[in-house]
């Protein structure tokens, strides 16, 4: 499939920058992205206060902030929903150029498709393959969700197909229910929050190291030289008793 722009009446949420880098490393940047009516607001409104609301509006992109604590880490922590502003027509997918500018801001990102709807399976694949263009990175941090995993009766894709596709593109896959338990959704971000923040501190080290030139290691050899030397100068050095 191939992606085209589309232009879209929606804004999403201001975002604000952050311009330090201290602010930088305690940040993370979510975006929850798939198909309309797969559950991604759900899942974002469940993992930040363990409540399921199954019905919601059309959402226009909101930004949820809360800080949350993961593994001893306080961490300011940011989630882009975004509408369902892809659409799977023949062999391409359309998507809102309001999206790309979601995607550049983001730095690790949540793919969501329904178990009961097959289009939104299928909208998963150019997603992730428009993620890697605008993150040429490949360590960008990205786990396909199969949502409504609780509706089995409905289901059109299979567990298989989302492990399939996941170990096709590289990524981490897992099938969740959203409304039946949380803990399920709760890891599902937990695990990207620490993918980021890996990324995170990779990123400052890189910097810090680039920045800071390594002290070389002391050669033993050469320090015994200098110090033969720092001897024998002094002793010349020295005035003659006599």
């Amino acid at each position: 499939m191939r992606l085209r722009n589309m232009s879209g009446n929606f804004l999403l949420a201001p975002i604000p920058e952050s311009s330090s880098d201290y602010a930088l490393h305690k940040d993370i940047k979510l975006a929850v992205l798939g198909s309309g009516n797969v559950g991604k607001s759900a899942m974002i409104v469940r993992f930040l206060t363990k409540r399921f609301i199954g019905d919601y509006e059309p959402n226009t992109g909101k930004l949820y902030s809360r800080t949350v604590h993961i593994e001893g880490d306080q961490l300011s922590l940011q989630i882009q929903d975004t509408p369902g502003c892809i659409q799977v027509q023949d062999d391409f997918v359309q998507v809102l150029d309001s999206l790309s500018r979601c995607v550049q801001w983001a730095e690790g990102f949540l793919l969501v498709y329904s178990i009961t709807d097959y289009s939104s399976y299928q909208s998963i694949k150019p997603l992730y393959q428009h993620i890697r263009r605008l993150h040429p990175n490949s360590k960008t941090p990205i786990i396909i969700v199969g949502n409504k995993g609780d509706l089995l009766h409905a289901r059109q894709v299979q567990t298989n197909d989302g492990i399939q596709l996941a170990n096709e593109l590289g990524s981490v896959f897992l099938e969740i229910s959203t409304s039946e338990n949380y803990e399920d959704v709760c890891d599902v971000f937990q695990h990207l929050c620490k993918e980021v923040s890996k990324l995170h501190n990779l990123n400052g080290e890189k910097r810090r190291s680039s920045l800071i030139p390594r002290p070389k290691s002391p050669n033993m050899q050469d320090l015994k030289r200098r110090f033969k030397q720092a001897l024998s100068s002094k002793g010349k050095s020295s005035p003659s008793m006599g």
